[in-house]
């Protein structure tokens, strides 16, 4: 599903549909070759890193929008800027294109016409399809709702800005200009109704906007959801016995949002 052309209706007008940004779900590495690390190795840090199975938690109702990556985030990482200038994770070597580990390990060596392949044929293409999305939406119904889907260790990334001991079970992340207080206001109702701890843009922050709106169209809104792993996933990555449950909450929050 993509681009968003679908309509919900209600009295005959057009209401506005999500935009859900999966970027972390797969698995997939297209190309080992610049890896410098054994397989084994490789593929745990991409488990390690990964969001599993945020493809299956946030289900997208009749008319939405899916804006999905079908590679790993440590081949490219759809979610940092192009720019190692402008994202603060490449002072980690952890930018658009992994060049480290979480725990600093040298992942690959990539020179920079191989950087720029990647981001040709990987980053540019997911950011196209994500605003084009937006575009759809706003030419249909002049607003576009997206909700940037994610997940997150109980404890931190070795590499994570956040370091704090605060335990949450979800999270949301936010911009001052494209997420709607309404909406956050709406997001501690909903977990503190459900008994869970949310944490407000800890331990990660922001949500995804594509750069061509990026504080300068509000018309364009943008939350991020992120759920604690440990609440849906036993520690050999497999689904735990409370999947359904989460599922079932997430979607609760994404209808909220519709």
């Amino acid at each position: 599903m993509d681009g968003g052309e679908s309509r919900s209706q209600e009295k005959g007008v057009a209401m506005p549909n999500l935009i859900l940004h999966i970027p972390h779900a797969s698995l997939r590495i297209p190309d080992y070759g610049k890896y410098l690390l054994p397989l084994e190795v490789i593929n745990s840090e991409a488990l390690y890193l990964t969001d599993l199975y945020t493809d299956e938690l946030f289900l997208p109702a009749d008319g939405d929008a899916v804006i999905q990556a079908y590679f790993c985030r440590v081949y490219c990482d759809v979610e940092r800027f192009k720019t190692d200038a402008l994202e603060p994770m490449s002072k980690f070597g952890m930018g658009a294109t992994y060049v480290r580990c979480d725990d600093g390990r040298e992942l690959r060596q990539l020179t920079r016409a191989e950087r720029e392949d990647i981001l040709r044929d990987f980053y540019e293409p997911h950011h196209a399809r994500l605003t084009a999305s937006v575009n759809s939406a706003l030419a249909r119904v002049g607003e576009a709702r997206i909700v940037d889907c994610h997940s997150f260790p109980d404890t931190p990334l070795r590499c994570s800005l956040y370091q704090g001991d605060t335990k949450f079970d979800f999270n949301i992340g936010t911009d001052p200009f494209h997420t709607p207080t309404e909406w956050i206001d709406e997001s501690v109702k909903f977990f503190a109704k459900r008994g869970f701890r949310l944490g407000i843009d800890e331990p990660y922050a922001g949500s995804i906007v594509p750069i061509k709106h990026f504080q300068k169209d509000a018309r364009v809104k943008s939350i991020m959801l992120e759920v604690n792993r440990n609440l849906y996933m036993k520690e050999d990555y497999t689904r735990g016995g409370r999947f359904d449950e989460i599922k079932d909450v997430i979607n609760e929050f994404l209808k909220m949002l519709r």
